[in-house]
C-alpha cells in the first residue's frame, strides 16, 4: 500500500510538474511576445525621434529661406495614401519633404547618410548661377564628399574622382553629374527597397496613425 501510495504521489507530482512546465513555457512565450512588442515600439520611437530631428532642421531651414517672402512652411505627417505613393517611384519619395526626411533618417540608421547629403548638395549646386559661388561650392563639395578620406566620402570609382578634381578647376553645373547619377542609382537600387520594407514605412502606410507626435513642424 505504501508503495502504491508513493507511486500515485509520484504520478501526481509528475503531472503537476508537467503542468507547471507548460505554464512556464506559455509564460515564456508571452514574455517573448511582450519583448518583441517592446522592441517594435522602441524601433518606432527611435524612428520618430530621428525623423523629428530632420523635420525640425528642414523646417528651420525653410523658415530662414522664406522669412524675406513672409512665408511659413509646415511639414505634416502624410496620409497612408500619400505614403503609399512613395513606393511607386524613388522620385516620388524624394519630392516629398516628409518622405525625404524619413529616408534621410533611414540612411542615418544604416550609416550611409552621406549619399543623400551629397545628392542634395548637388541639387543645390546645379541651381547656383553666380560663377564665384559655383567655384566655392564645387570646392566645398569636393572637400566634403569626394577627396580621399573626406569627412563624408562617398563610394565612387577612382576615375570619376579624378575627373571631378580636374573639372572643379573651372567649375560648371555638370561637374558632379556622373557622381550624382552613381549615388542616385546606389540609393535607388539598395537603400530605397530596404526603406520600403522598414517597420517605420509600413507604419506610415497603415490606416491608423502611429501617434500625433509623429507629425513634424
Amino acid at each position: 500500500r505504501l508503495y502504491k501510495g508513493c507511486a500515485a504521489a509520484a504520478g501526481q507530482s509528475a503531472v503537476v510538474a508537467a503542468l507547471r512546465a507548460e505554464r512556464m513555457e506559455r509564460g515564456g512565450r508571452r514574455r517573448s511576445g511582450t519583448e518583441e512588442s517592446r522592441m517594435k515600439r522602441t524601433i518606432i520611437k527611435d524612428w520618430k525621434t530621428r525623423l523629428s530631428y530632420f523635420l525640425q532642421n528642414s523646417s528651420n531651414s525653410a523658415k530662414m529661406k522664406s522669412k524675406k517672402a513672409g512665408k511659413h512652411r509646415t511639414y505634416f505627417r502624410p496620409s497612408p495614401e500619400e505614403a503609399q505613393l512613395w513606393s511607386e517611384a524613388f522620385d516620388e519619395l524624394l519630392a516629398n519633404k516628409y518622405g525625404l526626411a524619413a529616408f534621410r533618417a533611414f540612411l542615418k540608421s544604416e550609416f550611409c547618410e552621406e549619399n543623400i547629403e551629397f545628392w542634395l548638395a548637388c541639387e543645390d549646386f546645379k541651381k547656383t548661377k553666380s560663377p564665384q559661388k559655383l567655384t566655392s561650392k564645387a570646392k566645398k563639395i569636393y572637400n566634403d564628399f569626394i577627396e580621399k578620406e573626406a569627412p563624408k566620402e562617398i563610394n565612387i570609382d577612382f576615375q570619376t574622382k579624378n575627373m571631378i578634381a580636374q573639372n572643379i578647376q573651372e567649375a560648371t553645373r555638370t561637374c558632379f553629374s556622373a557622381a550624382q547619377k552613381r549615388v542616385y542609382s546606389l540609393m535607388e537600387n539598395n537603400s530605397y527597397p530596404r526603406f520600403l520594407e522598414s517597420e517605420f514605412y509600413q507604419e506610415l502606410c497603415k490606416k491608423t496613425p502611429i501617434t500625433r507626435a509623429a507629425q513634424g513642424t
